[in-house]
């Protein structure tokens, strides 16, 4: 089972995400728990938390169907103190609002060395983060989304990603978000059949499946290898249709959110129907 959305808004409240969902016709969702672009925020409200679970019940949308994304602001290798304390407060209350809600994935970046600290460093400091928020909840999983690799961000190839899992002390609680615009700015080229094929078997034998817990569809802007995160709607960027239609028939991604973030909104209906349809 293909489980096919997008990033919907949550303006309003977070209940509102699962009825925006719904309305594109999507059968997963992704959505912020708070503002992304702000530290803090308003504690959930008990009537807001109880009206998105009755939401998702009623459109029948399980857990394993959403995935949540925490602020761009968090950056859980931060190489100074203070920035790293505040990211790890951040992170924690973000993991909290999805245990009050009910969802057992939370989506994140992993980090930046700022090129302040060696890349090793702060993978590490990513992986202690990761540890430090996981003692401090319950069945929420930690999420860590590949980078396109600009700048100083880490989490680009998978060995980095593997890096940060084999340090994290409860392995059923961290999980990874394959992007394929990331994915294809770092170098792994999925826009042929042969390359699809040796990328996702790579992926497979460094982090393996079984850690796979979403995957966000988008086009890529850019060029193989540019280090350039620039999404671009379904079929309209450089990698073409082929490697959706590989990704939606191909049952290693089944049962986990698949996520659109194309930068057109108003073709998300089409490129939900577009997907099922290649789905089959």
């Amino acid at each position: 089972m293909k489980y096919i959305g997008a990033h919907v808004s949550a303006g309003g409240g977070v209940e509102n995400a699962p009825r925006n969902a719904r309305e594109i016709g999507a059968t997963a969702f992704a959505f912020f728990t708070k503002n992304q672009r702000q530290w803090s925020a308003p504690p959930l409200t008990a009537r807001s938390i109880a009206t998105f679970k009755e939401r998702c019940a009623e459109y029948g949308y399980m857990p394993c169907q959403i995935l949540p994304h925490d602020s761009y602001l968090i950056n859980l290798g931060h190489p100074a103190e203070e920035g790293l304390r505040k990211s790890r407060t951040a992170f924690l209350d973000e993991m909290r609002r999805c245990e009050q809600l009910g969802l057992d994935r939370l989506n994140f970046h992993p980090g930046s060395s700022l090129k302040e600290i060696p890349e090793e460093e702060c993978l590490f400091r990513i992986a202690m983060s990761i540890n430090w928020a996981l003692e401090q909840t319950r069945g929420v999983c930690a999420v860590i989304e590949n980078t396109a690799g600009q700048g100083s961000n880490l989490g680009y190839s998978f060995e980095q990603i593997a890096y940060i899992i084999d340090r994290v002390e409860d392995k059923s609680r961290v999980g990874v978000c394959i992007d394929t615009c990331h994915a294809f700015a770092a170098g792994y080229d999925i826009s042929t059949s042969g390359g699809f094929t040796e990328v996702f078997d790579h992926f497979d034998t460094v982090v393996g499946f079984k850690y796979l817990r979403g995957i966000h569809l988008n086009d890529a802007k850019k060029g193989l290898g540019s280090r350039v995160d620039r999404h671009d709607s379904i079929g309209q960027g450089i990698l073409g249709i082929n490697p959706f239609k590989w990704i939606v028939q191909d049952a290693r991604f089944d049962a986990i959110p698949i996520i659109l973030e194309t930068p057109d909104e108003t073709l998300w209906p089409e490129e939900i129907r577009l997907l099922k349809g290649l789905a089959g």
